[in-house]
């Protein structure tokens, strides 16, 4: 049966509308798996593969120290990578279950890259892999990221190398490792923030200095280079005084933004940077951002040592007693 002018019209609108309809759900479907940078309300994974977990269930319930542990393992805390303990064939299996984890939580994988040579300058966390080694590792976790791109990873690149170098004596060797490291991690949905110190260590003018000659090696080969950079990694500065600081690092760098280390930095510092007494816990991470920093995250593990200083044990190791000193105030008794 024939169809009339009106009716075929009327069939041709609708079905204009429909694909119009199917266009638009297209874009906000792809818009909506855009990848999409740290920001405030970012939540990264709390991974029951953590030390924090592992104390939990070794301390007696009821004991400040297993409270302590135990609220520790709740938190969204980036995770460590080392070759010590993720080598090369085992670290891509570790990325596969944080990916597991972050879908379950509805989070993002958040992970510090920690196995540079010569890593710490021989200092309490000293280690990491020879160059060759170093590039295959790097390598494999920047495949095991791409493969978690659904969870938008971040990743925090080799805390203090940055702000070491000077010392050290190494800055031209420590940013061409640094350089190839970010291209053998660098990703549409993967977020690299570099070293930056903190607010009482380089003068910003000399930190932004380091962070631009790995940003700038890192894209000579077309690559996208990093999204900023990350401070107070392992230290106590307090939020205020990092905030400040990253603006004043970013002003001198061309766009890049910063994170920022909020979980030990509840009392500020006393000076001193391993295992001070009387510290506390930070504001959670996701809580802090604005232009410039993109948000704060749980970088280093409260309740691990920093070294054998001031009562701990060697550095990364759990240490009960600082886990019920850090949460002293977060903790019921």
């Amino acid at each position: 049966m024939a169809l009339s002018r009106r009716t075929a019209a009327f069939l041709a609108a609708a079905g204009l509308l429909i694909v119009a309809a199917i266009v638009v759900a297209v874009v906000l479907v792809r818009a909506a798996q855009a990848p999409q940078p740290p920001a405030r309300g970012t939540a990264v994974v709390a991974s029951a593969l953590s030390k924090a977990s592992d104390a939990a269930g070794e301390t007696a319930a009821g004991s400040p120290e297993h409270a302590a542990a135990q609220y520790l393992s709740e938190q969204p805390t980036a995770v460590w990578l080392t070759p010590e303990g993720e080598p090369v064939d085992r670290v891509g299996e570790r990325i596969a279950q944080l990916a597991v984890e972050a879908r379950e939580q509805s989070a993002r994988i958040a992970v510090v890259v920690y196995g540079l040579p010569g890593r710490d300058c021989g200092g309490h966390s000293a280690g990491g892999l020879d160059a060759h080694a170093y590039a295959d590792w790097t390598t494999a976790i920047g495949q095991a990221l791409r493969d978690a791109a659904d969870t938008s990873p971040i990743v925090l690149l080799e805390p203090d190398s940055l702000a070491l170098a000077p010392e050290c004596g190494n800055a031209p060797e420590r940013v061409e490792q640094l350089a190839a490291a970010v291209e053998s991690l660098v990703a549409d949905s993967t977020w690299i923030y570099v070293d930056g110190g903190h607010s009482d260590w380089l003068p910003a003018e000399q930190m932004a200095e380091l962070i631009g000659r790995v940003d700038s090696a890192s894209r000579t080969a077309g690559g996208s280079g990093i999204r900023g950079f990350v401070t107070n990694v392992s230290n106590f500065m307090a939020t205020a005084d990092e905030v400040a600081y990253a603006h004043e690092v970013a002003s001198h760098l061309d766009g890049l933004h910063a994170i920022i280390d909020t979980s030990r930095n509840g009392a500020g510092s006393n000076g001193e940077w391993c295992n001070p007494p009387g510290r506390r816990i930070g504001d959670p991470g996701g809580t802090v951002g604005d232009d410039v920093v993109d948000t704060n995250l749980w970088v280093k593990p409260p309740g691990e040592s920093d070294g054998e200083c001031n009562g701990g044990p060697p550095a990364g190791r759990w240490w009960p007693a600082g886990a019920v000193e850090l949460t002293r105030d977060a903790v019921a008794e």
